[in-house]
């Protein structure tokens, strides 16, 4: 299950207003709730369903009580993906739709994006991979800080599940939660699980490279996070990662399909990280997902596509989701780029579990 301490973008820095090159479209006035009901659906995006089906069958298969709640909606959903694929005609098919209203209630919502690395290890130390990635050890009251486990705080407990060849790999998998590793010594690959963390607070490499003028706001990525860390001496780069003083733990599993909090697994661009006070998992939205260039920049377009939200971030709250792009490094600098702008509409089946997807529970309103 990836159990992420916070989507990728949020470990670079918390984004404040941005400005139209991330793709807002301020074009639905304004809005006063989270879910705004919409009687109809006008874009003219160009359309990208393909990748729902297989994302819908896998909740199916995965989770009978899911299925249960949502399996009507999806196969309405594949019905009209088919058949029409215009947004202006869901409620033909019965569909109910909610805009979000956008952290600026004019529908803007943002963007993230997540991966699952695979990190190049060996099962024992030598000269170039010489860096230790734990398991969870006995500290629930007392945990090292990072920099006290870089200094060798746990130290001859058994705990080395594997060694990588620098500090920033493991760094950014705990930043994941969880991710694949592959063995360089004997070829396997293992899942690496989130195991637990040592309860230390949470310190954003990225705003600090920005505060201490290293890299511009404007350009803050993952690249360039790890593109600034490959020009630095080995203590630069330690003296930088334990200004966050959090660490993660793993547990090692055999290698499996990448889950999600759901439970099910997950398919690049097509399963989203949301609110689950607002997106209970299992939740189809139609989403305008900003189209980017290959340095990370908005295209000027957006692609509508059908996603399902299926996981949980910490920091993926109300107007905010975190989009999983898939597995390795490239798939890593995609992730990187995204802190964009789409609209969005939660959905759901009249005469159904999930009718009227305007509406919240009380507590929630």
């Amino acid at each position: 299950m990836i159990k992420r301490i916070l989507p990728l973008a949020s470990v670079l820095l918390v984004f404040g207003c941005a400005q139209t090159d991330r793709a807002q479209q301020y074009q639905d006035g304004e809005f006063t709730k989270l879910l705004n009901k919409t009687e109809v659906i006008e874009s003219n995006q160009p359309r990208n369903f393909n990748s729902f089906a297989n994302q819908a069958d896998e909740v199916i298969k995965k989770s009978p009580s899911m299925a249960k709640v949502y399996q009507p909606l999806y196969e309405q959903l594949e019905a009209w993906a088919i058949q029409s694929g215009d947004p202006a005609q869901l409620a033909n098919f019965g569909v109910q739709a909610a805009q979000l209203g956008g952290g600026d209630n004019k529908g803007n919502v943002l963007f993230t994006g997540y991966f699952s690395p695979v990190m190049e290890l060996r099962h024992k130390p030598d000269e170039t991979f010489r860096y230790p990635v734990y398991a969870l050890p006995d500290c629930s009251q007392d945990c090292p800080t990072r920099a006290e486990i870089y200094g060798g705080a746990l130290n001859g407990q058994g705990l080395e599940l594997g060694y990588a060849s620098n500090l920033i790999d493991p760094f950014i998998m705990e930043v994941q939660g969880s991710g694949f590793v592959h063995f360089e010594d004997d070829d396997t690959l293992e899942y690496f699980a989130y195991a637990g963390k040592n309860n230390k607070a949470y310190v954003s490499i990225g705003r600090v490279l920005i505060e201490r003028g290293e890299v511009p706001k404007e350009k803050m990525s993952l690249k360039a996070i790890k593109d600034w860390v490959m020009q630095q001496d080995e203590q630069t780069v330690q003296e930088l990662l334990e200004q966050n003083t959090s660490y993660v733990f793993f547990q090692p599993q055999d290698a499996a399909p990448v889950m999600g909090t759901a439970g099910i697994p997950l398919l690049p661009m097509a399963s989203v990280a949301g609110d689950r006070s607002a997106f209970p998992m299992g939740t189809p939205i139609l989403a305008e997902v900003p189209l980017l260039n290959a340095d990370g920049t908005w295209s000027g377009a957006h692609e509508l596509r059908l996603l399902i939200v299926l996981d949980t971030g910490g920091a993926v709250k109300g107007n905010h989701f975190d989009l999983y792009h898939g597995m390795g490094d490239f798939a890593g600098t995609q992730a990187g780029h995204y802190k964009h702008f789409g609209r969005v509409w939660k959905l759901g089946l009249e005469n159904s579990a999930t009718e009227s997807p305007w509406a919240l529970p009380p507590e929630k309103k």
